[in-house]
């Protein structure tokens, strides 16, 4: 039977398992698609970071208030712009946001005493005020995704100038969870102190981590390629994805002993203690607009860390929205394109209306 002009073939039929085959016997050789190809200018670059400011739409702007977003510093950024397509960050230029990124950068050896407050405070603070000076109201709303809303938040809580708004994308707020990761990091054999005197800690040692919170993970990856692979668009999609997960840079040595022993070991954040350079950083002391987004089966950043963070702020215009998926792939799927990416656009609008 011949499909339905502009629909998808059906798996089982001669055609698809012949294109299946095709496909799988060529994949070492299928051009890999190009990432992080929204145009974009730099509009700050320091040490090895760099402020990306997008090319606004031809029509103009919808709205006024800048978007920052910021990604993990373990991750490259181009997880939220990583193909035609697959963009968040194409996606909010074409709804009319002026819309601006934090490139983290490799740091290097010569890195490894960068501070958590070098990069939370001073580092973010700039990219927060460069990225305010376009505004018409000085603010910014900012989105984290994963680490990048724990650096949001925190940054929020201590100098909330120029915080239009906090979107926390699948960010851990609450240490005291019984997640694999917060586990690892409490036993008496895992000594931070010790990894971290002998430098930055490599993405060859924290990928392995991570795989292990889900030993099945690959195993699940090559069943869903191996029934998918007749579907051009889904291959694309996967290898650009894998070309993301298998492109991780080191963390700070400095920043991550203090990441590890304040927020997952003591849970300082959540227990009010934490400090910015000094500076208090309270959740209790947020009262901007909050929306925190976490995902059902998110085998990193268990919900219910991300979503204590709704409790844990004084604001009045706050939400927590829980929507299925995992990790990564709730927020780059097809699926987030329909749902996820207009639901955070549409809370902006809302609150440049208001605010």
């Amino acid at each position: 039977m011949t499909p339905h002009p502009g629909t998808a073939p059906s798996r089982s039929t001669p055609r698809t398992m012949k294109k299946r085959l095709k496909n799988l016997l060529t994949l070492w050789k299928r051009p890999r698609p190009e990432v992080g190809t929204t145009p974009a200018d730099v509009v700050h670059r320091e040490n090895k970071w760099r402020l990306l400011r997008y090319h606004t739409r031809p029509q103009g702007l919808a709205c006024h208030t800048p978007v920052l977003l910021i990604p993990s510093l373990i991750n490259r950024h181009y997880v939220l712009d990583l193909m035609p397509g697959k963009s968040f960050a194409q996606y909010l230029v074409e709804q009319g946001h002026p819309v601006f990124i934090i490139d983290w950068g490799t740091p290097g050896p010569e890195d490894r005493y960068l501070t958590f407050d070098d990069i939370c405070d001073t580092y973010l603070g700039r990219a927060i005020r460069r990225t305010a000076s376009f505004s018409p109201n000085n603010k910014v709303h900012l989105m984290g995704y994963c680490m990048g809303g724990i650096l949001a938040t925190i940054h929020a809580a201590a100098r909330p100038k120029h915080v239009a708004s906090i979107t926390a994308l699948a960010a851990p707020i609450n240490f005291t969870d019984e997640g694999l990761l917060a586990t690892w990091t409490r036993i008496k054999s895992f000594d931070v102190r010790a990894l971290t005197n002998a430098g930055n800690v490599p993405w060859q040692l924290m990928q392995p981590s991570f795989h292990m919170l889900k030993p099945t993970m690959n195993l699940t990856k090559t069943v869903g390629l191996l029934e998918r692979a007749w579907d051009d668009q889904f291959l694309d999609g996967f290898l650009a994805i894998e070309t993301w997960a298998n492109d991780n840079v080191a963390f700070p040595a400095e920043c991550y002993r203090r990441y590890i022993e304040d927020l997952y070991q003591h849970n300082k954040l959540y227990n009010g203690t934490f400090t910015l350079s000094g500076t208090p950083a309270r959740l209790d002391q947020i009262h901007c607009p909050v929306l925190a987004i976490t995902f059902t089966h998110d085998h990193i950043v268990p919900w219910h860390t991300a979503a204590a963070l709704i409790d844990a702020v004084s604001s009045q215009d706050k939400e927590h929205i829980q929507m299925p998926g995992g990790h990564v792939g709730a927020v780059v799927s097809r699926k987030a394109s329909k749902r996820l990416w207009p639901l955070i656009s549409s809370w902006w609008t809302r609150r440049e209306i208001t605010g």
